[in-house]
């Protein structure tokens, strides 16, 4: 009971608009015609609202009815979400399975893991968190993240243990309108001093380690995206994962930027999945890290 509503009540009114009669929602909710009244009927004195327009040859929807109809939809689906949460919750299954993921991460390598963890898991709660570089680690040590999917740079902490799952290729690029992008050698670290670098960063400590800095000048990005709009733009340069900038540096609107002893693996960044080692994962997390590394074994 919601205060003096039920889901009974709201049940009982949306049979009736479903199967377009009081005679056929009796039917097919197994009761007497006069106990489907008597519920609509309360109802409607309960909330001070008409339902139905009784004038006609059947009872008609009534403005007000039409829209506390979808209402009611919305209730009962939401009642049937916490009834099945609950039940997963009480076969073992975790409550709720939050996911970080780096932005450097390609979101189609995951998305058929995912799609099976949802028909898998159906009522399982899913969240996302996507933030900086580090955020996913600092989400994983705080308890607010489960799984992690991840840059773990220089390597992987003691307190975490972790699987490579994927590798991102990565390119230095430049639009085609900045300094660095007339070199017709690859730039050396005296070239890239002199230039602004679009750096990721983490927005917690963003004074934390950094890695491929080139630049003495630093300009530091949260999201991947805002810091593509700035490369386009020519405001800097900065390494792209491969999978971004492709098809823009096909149609010149970025150009690849050739770095001597350039630190970045040549086989790209491994991607891990990651959790805390003194933390197991619930049956929800610890099936969707196995698909994963089935699907995207390195």
């Amino acid at each position: 009971m919601i205060g003096s509503l039920t889901l009974d009540q709201l049940r009982v009114l949306v049979t009736i608009a479903d199967t377009g009669s009081f005679s056929a929602a009796g039917r097919q909710l197994l009761r007497a015609q006069s106990a489907i009244s008597q519920a609509i009927a309360t109802l409607e004195a309960l909330q001070g609202v008409r339902l139905f327009d009784r004038s006609g040859h059947r009872p008609a929807l009534t403005d007000a009815g039409r829209v506390l109809v979808d209402q009611a939809r919305l209730v009962l689906a939401s009642a049937g979400r916490f009834e099945a949460v609950a039940a997963s919750t009480r076969s073992g299954v975790e409550p709720e399975l939050t996911l970080a993921i780096d932005p450097l991460v390609p979101t189609a390598p995951l998305t058929e893991s995912l799609q099976a963890l949802s028909e898998r898991y159906p009522a399982l709660p899913v969240s996302f968190s996507t933030e900086g570089l580090g955020g996913s680690l600092r989400r994983l040590r705080d308890g607010s993240a489960a799984l992690g999917i991840c840059l773990l740079l220089p390597a992987v902490p003691a307190d975490m243990v972790a699987y490579p799952l994927l590798k991102v290729g990565m390119r230095a690029v430049v639009a085609p309108s900045h300094p660095l992008a007339s070199l017709s050698r690859a730039a050396t670290a005296a070239d890239l001093e002199a230039h602004v670098q679009l750096v990721l960063s983490d927005p917690v400590d963003p004074t934390g380690p950094n890695y491929g800095v080139s630049s003495a000048r630093l300009w530091r990005f949260v999201d991947l995206g805002r810091r593509l709009d700035f490369v386009l733009a020519g405001l800097g340069w900065c390494r792209m994962p491969e999978f971004l900038v492709a098809d823009l540096m096909a149609s010149g609107r970025l150009k690849g930027l050739r770095i001597r002893d350039d630190p970045t693996p040549r086989e790209g960044l491994t991607i891990h999945a990651a959790h805390p080692r003194d933390r197991a994962l619930g049956p929800a997390g610890r099936w969707l890290l196995n698909d994963l590394k089935q699907r995207l074994r390195t």
